[in-house]
């Protein structure tokens, strides 16, 4: 009886802990998709001049990021605490609803930005700040419609970089044991993030868009280096999500949970 309680317990927490680890993860996935479609200035958000730095002779870098890129690390470390205690169908099970959900955004905003405006709703705004004529039923279909490249752009970069993250991770965590968290899930971020960055903005904006091939390659690189410090800026926050996850386990049930994600090796099965 006491065997029985406890393994409802263990099962009780390992759902729990899964249900809050994916709600992060869908919230801020789905989130960096929405808000994608905007493209920011680093320098200017700190009050500076943009770099206009050049490299051989047509590229230009400027710190420019989309705006998903700033959440989006997010959901890699995110990544790697689950691969850590859930193993890789852990991972495959919320990267593929995931990539459902993200599908399911690009249906409905095909929708939507198909049905006619209502007359009144175009006249709530008529002019912008400048005093300009200004269609809002225009500017809706225009930004989400844009988004739309984003969201394809971005549904196969995210399972690919998926792939990528568990496989690396799995590997690193098979040469260094339950030690150097740090290595694994940065080593795994790193190398996963660099196909992301570039995938997501040659499908989004190159495929889709009218972007230079001069603009891909200087905001992926931006949105690259943003990532990979990110990455590196969040390692604390890792160990501490361990130090959390594991007193709520429990130790015996923590170390449970990652000798079983770490012998799990049927990640297609």
């Amino acid at each position: 009886m006491d065997a029985l309680l406890a393994e409802q317990r263990f099962q009780s927490k390992k759902t729990n802990l899964f249900i809050i680890l994916a709600g992060i993860f869908l919230t801020n996935a789905i989130l960096a998709e929405i808000i994608g479609v905007k493209i920011f200035s680093g320098e200017k958000t700190v009050g500076l001049s943009p770099a206009n730095w050049t490299f051989f002779e047509d590229y230009v870098l400027d710190f420019n990021l989309t705006a998903g890129a700033i959440i989006w690390p997010v959901v890699f470390v995110t990544t790697d605490i689950i691969n850590e205690y859930f193993g890789k169908k852990g991972v495959r099970k919320i990267s593929f609803l995931t990539a459902f959900f993200i599908a399911y955004i690009f249906i409905v905003i095909t929708v939507v930005t198909g049905l006619p405006p209502a007359p009144f709703w175009l006249t709530v705004t008529p002019i912008d700040d400048a005093g300009n004529p200004f269609n809002i039923n225009f500017a809706f279909n225009t930004i989400f419609r844009q988004g739309l490249g984003i969201i394809a752009g971005s549904l196969i970069a995210f399972l690919l970089g998926q792939l990528i993250d568990v496989f690396v991770f799995q590997k690193l965590r098979a040469i260094t044991g339950p030690r150097k968290i740090w290595l694994r899930a940065t080593g795994s971020t790193v190398i996963s993030q660099f196909f992301d960055s570039f995938v997501v903005l040659i499908i989004a904006f190159y495929v889709f868009g009218d972007w230079t091939w001069a603009q891909v390659i200087s905001v992926g690189i931006m949105n690259y280096i943003y990532k990979f410090v990110v990455a590196v800026m969040l390692t604390p926050m890792l160990y501490l999500g361990h130090s959390v996850i594991d007193r709520y386990l429990g130790k015996e049930t923590s170390q449970k949970m990652m000798d079983e994600a770490s012998s799990d090796t049927s990640f297609f099965s």
